[in-house]
């Protein structure tokens, strides 16, 4: 893969090999983001779990104290008061039976999170193979099905963000901004550690956090030593 100028540079910066202490790394992606735009500073972590198999998946949502910087779409799935009161609430879109359509014929995706009343769980279910894939189907776990509506989109618009593993038994989160300040940024980092720490299925043996990377949305990778962490 060819890298641009910048990337090269901003690659320099960072010690091969090297495992670093989390005010350092976070330093580090700050410098290397080097990008026009706010770039996003993503998490990636590597675990030591098996998500084939059930008792090994890991899944939660955390809200981070400082949010992530991004303005987030809520598309809710509700009836009658619940509807009004997700309106209340300021979610970008609301509905029913009637959203199917437009999202599995016309691919219409213009909302980042979505949240359904448990009665709505039946008609959502049925966008199952659209959502799904992007990660996009209301969850329990993550508090996206739930009648308390007014929380759910206070959460997410506070930060509430979901994690969970890839089919690679990784999980990627955004933790902020470049612009927001180090300590801002070390604040979200360790809510999202701790939470998913705590999350660890007893059925895992051995290292549960394997590697841990931060990243800009454009910059290179800076590895933390994952020991330090636990």
């Amino acid at each position: 893969m060819k890298r641009g100028k910048k990337y090269i540079e901003a690659a320099k910066l960072i010690e091969k090999g090297s495992l670093y202490e989390k005010e350092e790394a976070i330093a580090l992606v700050k410098k290397t983001a080097a990008a026009k735009f706010d770039e996003t500073i993503e998490v990636h972590i590597r675990t030591g779990c098996d998500g084939r198999h059930a008792d090994q998946q890991v899944r939660g949502a955390v809200v981070l104290p400082h949010g992530t910087g991004k303005k987030v779409r809520i598309l809710v799935f509700a009836k009658d008061a619940k509807a009004e009161e997700a309106q209340a609430a300021g979610a970008d879109y609301v509905g029913g039976e009637e959203l199917i359509p437009k999202i599995q014929n016309e691919g219409w995706f213009d909302f980042d999170v979505v949240v359904a009343t448990p009665d709505m769980m039946g008609v959502v279910g049925r966008l199952g193979r659209v959502l799904g894939p992007k990660g996009l189907m209301p969850n329990p776990k993550a508090g996206t099905v739930t009648m308390d509506v007014t929380k759910a989109i206070n959460d997410i618009k506070a930060g509430k963000i979901e994690y969970r593993l890839d089919k690679t038994n990784i999980i990627h989160v955004p933790v902020g901004k470049a612009s927001f300040t180090e300590e801002q940024l070390a604040d979200n980092f360790q809510t999202l550690i701790d939470a998913i720490i705590k999350a660890k299925p007893a059925a895992v043996k051995g290292q549960y956090l394997r590697t841990v990377t931060l990243t800009s949305t454009m910059g290179p990778g800076v590895k933390l030593n994952p020991l330090k962490l636990a």
